[in-house]
């Protein structure tokens, strides 16, 4: 915003500063979220800024060599007020639940990203190589800033899809109530090569300075890691011989990778759980227990009860 106003004032950024937000100064204010702070606030910086601009154009056209300085001295002492609100509501925003008809966006901001993993067939862990990204915010208006949303965003992702797992007690009980069972990204999961760039010559005239708002759209680039996770599995299945279809769930963790790899070790533990439920009568809780495992038998429950009917009545148990 110190930028946005500098430019609409013409002077230096040194000159502006932002005081801390409080309601008594902008009661009922928009949160800082949803990507739609550059777009309102700048909007609204913009609004204040040339109503001062317009009080103070006649002591610049009096003065057209003066400072900024000058100017406002000038209009001081002809009780001139220098201070103003500023307001802005985005355009054309408009939706009709009933007829499901209408526009509930401005624009939207688009990325591409691309990802290159390797994991360990053995323990389920995996490694980000490599993470490319392109995205579209229009004209940046900080380009250091936008970039480092950008990389904060796509880690963010990064943990939802292959991390961050809730697991709750029969109870309802959290059981991953911390950094302990609970797992985020650290520094040691940024890719090893991480380039992120900004599409040039795409100004979007519908926000602030032909600007993009940036927030949460990146995040969702992170699923490049997921899908590069689920084609090395498939690159390790097919080696197996098993190219039959599976299912991998979100979080992408150890646990799933591992057992998503399947081969006999696999194979023996689904086995064996099979046959410990299947004892007690409980086929379906067996089917609950192994889905998220993204085993192919457990793709879907009429095949996982075939096949556990034929380990129950083969030899091998």
């Amino acid at each position: 915003m110190s930028q946005v106003a500098s430019k609409a004032l013409g002077v230096e950024i040194s000159k502006i500063h932002i005081s801390e937000m409080a309601t008594d100064k902008v009661p009922n204010s928009s949160p800082t979220a949803a990507s739609i702070s550059s777009d309102l606030y700048g909007m609204a910086v913009i609004d204040a800024c040339n109503t001062i601009k317009q009080r103070l154009e006649p002591y610049r056209k009096l003065n057209e060599d003066g400072k900024w300085e000058d100017w406002v001295a000038a209009a001081y002492v002809d009780r001139v007020s220098l201070s103003a609100t500023g307001f802005y509501a985005s355009p054309k925003i408009k939706y009709d639940k009933i007829t499901n008809s209408g526009d509930l966006f401005e624009y939207f901001t688009y990325g591409v990203a691309c990802s290159e993993v390797i994991i360990d067939c053995l323990t389920g862990d995996h490694q980000v190589l490599r993470t490319d990204i392109v995205m579209d915010v229009g004209e940046s208006l900080n380009p250091a800033i936008d970039i480092g949303q950008i990389e904060g965003a796509f880690m963010q992702g990064y943990g939802f899809f292959t991390l961050e797992e809730m697991l709750f007690a029969p109870n309802g009980e959290v059981l991953t109530k911390g950094p302990g069972t609970y797992k985020i990204p650290g520094f040691s999961d940024i890719p090893k090569e991480f380039n992120v760039s900004l599409l040039k010559g795409a100004p979007n005239p519908r926000a602030v300075y032909s600007s993009k708002a940036v927030g949460e759209p990146p995040l969702f680039l992170a699923a490049s890691v997921f899908f590069a996770i689920k084609e090395a599995i498939v690159a390790y299945r097919e080696e197996q011989g098993i190219c039959s279809e599976f299912v991998l769930e979100a979080p992408a963790t150890c646990a799933r990778i591992r057992m998503a790899c399947e081969d006999k070790i696999t194979q023996q533990i689904i086995g064996k759980l099979m046959m410990q439920v299947m004892c007690a009568g409980a086929l379906e809780t067996c089917y609950q227990i192994a889905r998220p495992f993204s085993l192919s038998v457990v793709s879907n429950k009429r095949t996982f009860v075939e096949h556990g009917r034929q380990f129950y009545n083969s030899e091998e148990h």
